[in-house]
């Protein structure tokens, strides 16, 4: 279950972008970020499945800790993400996601088949679709 989350997490960061800012990140989101909650196909994940999970962002890099590591590249369009594995578990995989900030906290909600991006922060009609609520790491 864990794989499956990171992989979800990983993959919706973020999305191609057409303009010359292409591939930017937001500084906002350079960091080390920790779950804080996680839900699946509308289920919420207990704490248990997230609590060594641990995302660092690094301009257009991510490198994504649990049971094993993932690293790859991120883009950003707006709200929209594309997660690309480059090595771990999600090498060669392509994720779909949407993302924003509020009250200090970093949400990703994640389409893990990768075919179109989600269009709310909401998983339960989409057992493919996973959440993930990040809090910066002190």
């Amino acid at each position: 279950m864990q794989k499956i989350i990171f992989i979800c997490m990983l993959n919706m960061l973020f999305s191609c972008q057409g303009t010359k800012n292409a591939d930017k990140v937001p500084h906002k989101m350079n960091g080390t970020w920790v779950p804080v909650s996680q839900e699946m196909g509308g289920k919420i994940m207990p704490k248990s499945a997230f609590e060594k999970q641990q995302l660092v962002v690094s301009d257009s890099n991510y490198t994504f800790t649990a049971e094993s590591v993932d690293k790859g590249t991120l883009k950003v369009n707006g709200d929209k993400m594309d997660i690309y594995g480059r090595e771990g578990v999600n090498n060669g995989k392509h994720f779909t996601a949407i993302y924003k900030f509020e009250k200090g906290q970093l949400a990703i909600c994640y389409n893990l088949k990768g075919d179109s991006y989600p269009v709310a922060f909401d998983t339960k009609a989409n057992p493919l679709f996973f959440l993930t609520v990040y809090q910066r790491k002190r």
